[in-house]
């Protein structure tokens, strides 16, 4: 058996679920962890909801406390105390420490504990999770609506991430990276290769949103909040292209967006304190356009 924990919000969720389906492809026995958001209190309890389940009929197989306990080797019986104390845990932890890990391929018997945010895992079971990964009907019409004007347009997401990122510590690790010199090239990158493309902006932070983007082919999506955010999810998904920020959340839109012929635009880094050199970024995640901080396309 293979155990996965789960942890994050929703984009990282659906990368550990993602892992779930990619192993259970190779014939693995695979259940997800979801201690942090059930059964954890104090540091351990995930402040963010649980939103797998907020999906429309996601399947997956979630381990027991027992299960778990055998893993972690966590038992707080005294003879599994004293045992550790005499000869160690036996702890089958495997902790992602690579950006692309696929010797955990062949593993059995481990708790994986990681985000596993590298496209190589999924590139084989892409039409899979888009197949198995569904949005709830929404409760309002502006979304219904939005989509169907997709349809008869070239839509393009662009997705805007920046108040959480503002923060002291998330600003260290994450600012800097989609910068407006990002953004502009990725517009015209897209501009000069679809015909009348019109970008649907979405952002935490609308009020910047609507200063930066005003011309007439831009519309901003800040309707959907709450419970109702994975509704951008799903709109970034109807449209044709899409240029995402060093965020899971557009990064899993554009990854679920059918489109045959998409331009997908990325960060060249997730993060600034990746040290990735542009070839093995562009290995480990084909199909991919990449676009640094000075606009630069590779």
């Amino acid at each position: 058996m293979v155990i996965i924990h789960v942890m994050g919000g929703l984009g990282n969720q659906l990368y550990q679920y993602a892992l779930y389906e990619k192993l259970q492809t190779l014939g693995k026995e695979v259940k997800l962890d979801l201690y942090a958001y059930k059964e954890a209190d104090g540091e351990d309890k995930e402040w963010r909801a649980l939103e797998l389940e907020w999906l429309d009929g996601l399947q997956y197989e979630v381990c027991t406390a027992q299960e778990r306990t055998l893993f972690l080797d966590n038992s707080m019986r005294l003879a599994d105390r004293v045992r550790r104390k005499l000869t160690g845990r036996r702890d089958r932890t495997v902790r992602e420490r690579a950006a692309y890990m696929p010797e955990i391929f062949s593993m059995d018997n481990v708790y994986l504990y990681g985000y596993w945010g590298c496209e190589r895992y999924y590139t084989d079971i892409i039409g899979l999770l888009q197949e198995k990964i569904r949005f709830p009907k929404s409760a309002n019409p502006r979304n219904s609506q939005t989509v169907e004007a997709m349809e008869h347009e070239n839509a393009v997401s662009i997705h805007i991430r920046r108040q959480d990122y503002l923060t002291v510590a998330d600003g260290k690790r994450y600012m800097g990276i989609c910068t407006e010199q990002y953004y502009d090239s990725a517009v015209k990158y897209i501009t000069e290769r679809v015909e009348d493309p019109v970008f649907y902006i979405f952002s935490d932070d609308p009020m910047y949103a609507k200063a930066h983007y005003t011309q007439a082919n831009m519309c901003i999506v800040d309707w959907n909040s709450g419970r109702e955010s994975l509704q951008d999810m799903a709109l970034m998904r109807h449209c044709k292209h899409n240029i995402c920020a060093n965020s899971t959340f557009s990064i899993w839109g554009a990854r679920l967006n059918p489109n045959p012929g998409k331009m997908m635009i990325r960060p060249l880094h997730h993060d600034n304190y990746e040290d990735c050199s542009v070839e093995t970024v562009r290995g480990n995640w084909p199909g991919w356009i990449l676009a640094d901080a000075d606009g630069r396309i590779f």
